[in-house]
This record gives structure tokens, sequence and C-alpha cells, in this order.
């Protein structure tokens, strides 16, 4: 295989300077793709907040990612064909028929390693810096191309059509949610997000898809004010109750009749008796519904971002959850949704953990019927199900289909549990541990 002397003139030379040119647009076009479609929009969002002109040009153009992989793609593809076509022909002259082959092989690799794989790794490791740099020229590149890349367009979604297959551009947007969690998991996973920080935010996160009946304080567990009780006895019964609202009842307990605050109560009693200097024997009369505030009824269905929201606007703390029935079904604070996303809340009149979550000996999970799934699954890191139940009891139930005697042992999810204690039809105390 010889080289012809007529080969190595001016126009071999012309032809070769032109097909590294081609290349070097090649590694361009290449090396901004990979630079804006992995660049981070909250990242370029941050700096471009911080007046940095490349990456608000680089959030402006990826708005469209369509659009811009389909310009990026359509300069791409002609530098690279074109260059391979000049190569084909200067091999050609060159060294004759042999030239092809000997073209197609070194086009190959010089693309492979300078117009992919090394734009490509630097734009991978500093995408946002890479997506700011070339923002300008794919810009305009952008705008240049728009009719074409439209045309285009056009046609890859009516053959799509064909097959049923429905091209939504801003779909992602609505997947946003899903990344954020998915990073977040990822990054506790790999040790980069503590386990504190990721129940925090996925907590935030959840708070628009999960209701009011998921964590609100079941009917069974409220306590209350009889209204017909004697004034001395509502008196020892708030000074002794943990909590500073506390609903208040007429005959029955689903008749409602206010929620009435220590303080409040603990004043007007005050009043009374310093009126006329009088001594507790002048309470008999007191009337506690005339301090009651007018209760707040929520439907149980009600999620918990929009109570958090009813919360702050309306500047209460608490509310009486109700069923479509109108009957008494819980009730639910503004703690109870906070606890949410950054865990328990408590202070020095809150007794123990309500739920508190011990080992055995045999070293078994010694769990409280009425804890809630999501609070096992967050102290342990478990993935027990929470579609069918709200607490670890009514899991049991729903699985077993039965209300299960103590002693009885099941297998579901992965997990072992046997019932050690059960109180009327309700299940008080389990043991747990996976499989």
């Amino acid at each position: 295989m010889e080289v012809t002397t007529e080969a190595l003139d001016g126009t071999f030379w012309v032809t070769a300077g032109t097909i590294v040119a081609l290349l070097v647009l090649s590694a361009f076009f290449s090396g901004s793709e990979t630079a804006l479609t992995a660049a981070s929009r909250g990242k370029l969002r941050a700096q471009a907040d911080k007046g940095n002109r490349g990456a608000q040009r680089a959030l402006d153009i990826t708005e469209d990612n369509e659009r811009l992989i389909g310009s990026v793609l359509l300069g791409n593809n002609l530098v690279n064909i074109l260059a391979t076509s000049l190569a084909t022909a200067l091999f050609t002259q060159a060294f004759g028929e042999s030239g092809v082959a000997l073209a197609t092989l070194v086009m190959t690799l010089l693309v492979l390693i300078f117009a992919e794989v090394l734009p490509k790794t630097y734009a991978i490791t500093a995408p946002e810096d890479a997506a700011s740099l070339v923002s300008a020229p794919i810009r305009i590149i952008v705008q240049v191309f728009a009719p074409i890349v439209s045309a285009v367009r056009l046609l890859v979604r009516g053959v799509l059509g064909i097959f049923g297959v429905q091209t939504d551009p801003d779909s992602q947007i609505l997947a946003m949610r899903e990344e954020i969690a998915g990073a977040i998991q990822l990054g506790h996973s790999e040790g980069i997000v503590e386990k504190e920080d990721r129940d925090r935010i996925l907590g935030a996160l959840d708070l628009g898809d999960r209701t009011v009946e998921e964590i609100m304080l079941h009917r069974s567990g409220i306590e209350m004010i009889d209204a017909d009780s004697d004034p001395a006895d509502v008196l020892a019964q708030c000074l002794e109750s943990n909590h500073t609202r506390l609903p208040v009842f007429k005959d029955e307990p689903e008749n409602i009749m206010g929620v009435v605050h220590a303080k409040d109560l603990l004043r007007s009693m005050h009043r009374q008796l310093t009126a006329d200097e009088g001594n507790l024997a002048d309470l008999a009369n007191f009337d506690i519904t005339k301090v009651a505030k007018k209760p707040y009824f929520v439907p149980e269905t009600t999620s918990l971002d929009d109570q958090m929201r009813q919360f702050l606007r309306r500047r209460s703390h608490f509310a009486l959850v109700v069923d479509e029935y109108g009957s008494l079904q819980g009730l639910i604070t503004l703690e109870d949704i906070l606890e949410e996303i950054v865990g328990e809340i408590t202070d020095e009149f809150d007794p123990d953990a309500d739920h508190p979550i011990r080992k055995s000996e045999d070293g078994q999970f010694l769990i409280d019927g009425a804890m809630t799934i999501r609070d096992l699954n967050r102290a342990t890191d478990w993935n027990l199900p929470d579609e069918e139940a709200n607490t670890i009891a009514g899991l049991v139930i729903h699985e077993a289909q039965m209300i299960p005697s103590t002693g009885q042992v099941f297998s579901f999810h992965g997990f072992r549990f046997e019932v050690i204690g059960r109180k009327d039809n309700r299940i008080t105390n389990l043991k747990i541990r996976p499989l």
C-alpha cells in the first residue's frame, strides 16, 4: 500500500485540517449534550441567583429538553457524517480501495476517544460549570436549527402516535418529588445523609399524601370533661391532666359542646373566686360551657398539608376529627403534624414515650399494638405496608382476617408477629422480628 505523491498536495492537508475541525465540533456537541442533560437545575438556579449569566442561559435552554437534544444531535450527526465522508475520500485518494476500511477504523477510534469519551467524561465531572460554559453557543445553535428540529419532532410524535405512545416533555416536572425522595434515600444508603435528616425531609414531602385519620388520636384515647361534673372535680381534672386543651361534652361523649383551655378555665375560676372574696364553695354554680370555645371539626380525609395550613390560618392548634356521618373519630393537633416531620416532641409535662420499642431477651422487638406502622418503620428502617392499616395491631388484624388470641403467631411481609397481649377486642402488645 503506497501513498501517491499527488495525494500529498495542498488539498490533502486542507481536508485533513477540516476533519480535525469537525472532530472538535463533534466533541463540543457531545460534551454539551452531556453537560446540559446531567446538570442539576437546582444547582444552576442557585448559581443564576448569584448572578451567573451562563447558568441562567443553561436554565433557559433546558426548559425544552426535547428541542435542545434534537438540535445537539442534529449538529453532532452532521459533523460526524461529514468528517467520516471526508476521511473516506482522503484515505481512498491516498491508499486506493483499501482506504475505505482504513478510514472506517481510524475515524471510529478518533470519534470514540476524542469526540465522545473525552468530552463526555469532562462534562460529567463538572456538569454545571460545563453547561454554563457552552450555553451561549448552544443557544444560537438551537435557534438556527429550530425549524428543522420542529419538523423532526412532529414526524417523531406522529410515528410514535401510530404505536400508541404519547410523549409529554413536561411530565418529568410532576416527578420532582419522587426524584428528591429517591436522591435522599440514595444519599442515606451511601452514608451521605443522616437518618434523622432523611426522615425530616421525607416526612415533609409526604404531608400532601397522608390524611388526618392516619395520625389522629383515636376517640378511645381522648380525655374529656363532662359538662355536668362538679366544678371542683373539673378543676382537679384539668390540673392533673397532661393536656392544656380538653373537649367538653354534654350527656354523651359524642355530643361535644366545646373545647376548654386550662388557662381560660383557671382565669375564669380565679375571677369568680376573687370577685366577692369567696371560697371554693362559691364555684358550685360555675358553668364551664361559658368558658369553652367553639369546637373545630375537620373531616378525617383531610390531607396533613391542608390541615396544617388551616391551623396556621385559623391560629388554632386543636381540631376534632369526624367521619362522613359526622361521628367523632378522634382529635388532631398542630404538634401531631409537626411530629411527622421532626419526630416525637416532648416537654417536661409529657409522660415517657407513648409507644417505646424494647427488645426481649430472645432479641425480638416488643411493640405496643397502638403504635403506628409509620413510626415503627421510621424507628427501625423497616418497610411494613401502611396502606390498609395505620397501627401495628390493625395490620395484624387485617392480614389475619380475625381478632387474634394471645399467643397466636403470624408470618407476613417478611416478619413474624406474636400476639402477647389483648384487652377485649384490642391487641395491646406484640413481639415482632424479621424472618
